[in-house]
């Protein structure tokens, strides 16, 4: 049961790294510090100072860039597979009972997948905003990524498997919605070639 409390709490974390990658270290370190949150013993370098310290000045480092347009759609491109490592990591720092070779294996297929789907999500989101609004409404965007990653990171901790039925649900509607933008996109193709 500990080791699907960890993944679930892991998963949930990832979720929140493919909207902001370094907010969910920041809320793992804090929790860490005061005591609301155990890691791994191999990654509890995490919730030290030093790491908190870090933590946070990188937070504050990536919220500034979002808010610089067109730059934030090149950082939105590069943190894809950014995010399915840093997934991975926040994973694994929660599954302690399992050979490390299926610890890794299970960190990077729940907590890499899931981060790098929500990245990319973001990332057409953004890419979307830029292209209708010059990126006059990507401060917006990244308003939203921002709150959402934080909201997301105490969600996982507070109540996991609140979390994890946000994230399928959001996963899903993600989907749904992808399918029927292309199914219309393909209806609209051959409605003109009709026509032509």
């Amino acid at each position: 049961m500990e080791t699907l409390l960890g993944i679930a709490i892991g998963v949930g974390l990832s979720a929140a790294a493919g909207f902001r990658l370094v907010v969910p270290f920041l809320v793992m370190s804090i929790a860490s510090l005061t005591g609301h949150l155990s890691l791994a013993p191999d990654m509890e370098w995490m919730g030290t100072p030093p790491a908190l310290a870090a933590f946070a000045i990188a937070t504050l480092l990536e919220i500034l860039v979002y808010f610089i347009p067109w730059l934030d759609d090149v950082m939105g491109a590069l943190s894809v597979p950014v995010a399915v490592v840093a997934g991975t990591v926040i994973t694994a720092s929660f599954v302690t009972d399992m050979s490390p070779f299926l610890r890794w294996t299970l960190a990077a297929i729940a907590g890499g997948t899931v981060a790098g789907s929500v990245d990319v999500l973001t990332t057409g989101l953004r890419f979307v905003s830029t292209a209708t609004t010059g990126g006059l409404a990507n401060g917006l965007v990244s308003v939203g990524e921002l709150l959402s990653s934080t909201i997301l990171a105490l969600l996982s901790i507070l109540s996991p498997v609140i979390s994890m039925a946000l994230i399928v649900f959001l996963l899903v509607w993600s989907i749904r919605r992808t399918q029927r933008m292309l199914t219309s996109r393909r209806n609209k193709e051959s409605s003109i070639s009709t026509y032509s």
